[in-house]
């Protein structure tokens, strides 16, 4: 499977892919501006690059220690 680093995803589509984190605890990241960058469409949803979630969850990957 071929995946578009340009895709948008919506906050479900994100939610899924960390593996069923809550909606709650998604905005709570937003507030405290630790959530993947988002997109604010004109219809006031969000939105997650697919390339921006990649590299949010490289930086927060951990090493062998």
């Amino acid at each position: 499977m071929v995946l578009n680093r340009t895709e948008l995803l919506t906050v479900r589509d994100v939610l899924d892919e960390l593996g069923g984190v809550s909606p709650r605890t998604f905005y709570r990241w937003r507030e405290l501006r630790t959530a993947p960058r988002c997109i604010r469409l004109p219809n006031g949803e969000l939105r997650v690059r697919r390339d921006a979630l990649e590299e949010w969850l490289d930086d927060r990957a951990e090493g062998a220690t």
